[in-house]
């Protein structure tokens, strides 16, 4: 199935679907106390490296599977740092926190220039057509929190790399391309702090053996 979906709601009906879930869009998942004694032990696969090798007393992985749920993800991210600080007299750099993008959030994980390039074919039936990618900048529903700000304060993305192909063959299709062109073009175009992983469902796993809690963000 191809991720670019003529069902994804425009941008009116995204934001207003992120201001409900912003309300109760977060489910925690404890870890698997196996996976917790096997951490330190457990000897990293290349592609896994970088959460392995991620600093922080704290660690968290945030992850989305839509586009309302990209924007919750970031409210839950924006909202741990912030109070971890004001709260606790913490500093951001005691968190490894961790966004992923995957399935239909998947967009969230390219730049600017991709949008301005792709947009119409992210979100289909958007008006206006985002040229922008939106979680760029601070939203209300996100309680003014976006990829910019919690990129600022430490935060790394973990970016569906089978969902990037999906996507790429339905541009492919749509512009005329080679699908391996357009993979190319959007691995090289990922937001700042991007990780481009296997795939996103992989990650989620990954993430919880290397000591990482588990958020869902709906």
């Amino acid at each position: 199935m191809n991720d670019i979906d003529d069902s994804i709601p425009g941008r009116r009906a995204l934001l207003t679907g992120m201001g409900i879930a912003a309300v109760a869009g977060l489910a925690a998942s404890a870890r698997p106390a196996a996976a917790q004694s096997n951490t330190a032990a457990r000897t990293p696969h290349p592609k896994d490296a970088w959460l392995a090798e991620l600093s922080g007393m704290h660690k968290v992985f945030i992850d989305s599977s839509t586009m309302a749920g990209g924007g919750t993800a970031l409210w839950g991210a924006g909202n741990i740092l912030d109070t971890h600080v004001s709260e606790y007299d913490g500093q951001t750099s005691d968190y490894a926190l961790v966004v992923c993008f995957r399935h239909l959030s998947t967009p969230y994980g390219f730049n600017d220039a991709m949008w301005a390039k792709y947009g119409n074919l992210f979100m289909r039936n958007a008006d206006p057509v985002p040229t922008s990618n939106p979680m760029m900048v601070p939203l209300p529903t996100n309680g003014q929190h976006s990829i910019a700000s919690v990129v600022e304060k430490g935060a790394h993305f973990a970016v569906c790399g089978r969902a990037t192909r999906r996507q790429a063959g339905g541009i492919a299709t749509a512009t005329g391309q080679t699908p391996e062109a357009v993979f190319a073009e959007l691995s090289a175009n990922l937001i700042p702090r991007a990780h481009l992983v296997p795939a996103g469902v992989i990650a989620v796993t990954r993430a919880q053996e290397y000591g990482f809690a588990f958020l869902y963000a709906e």
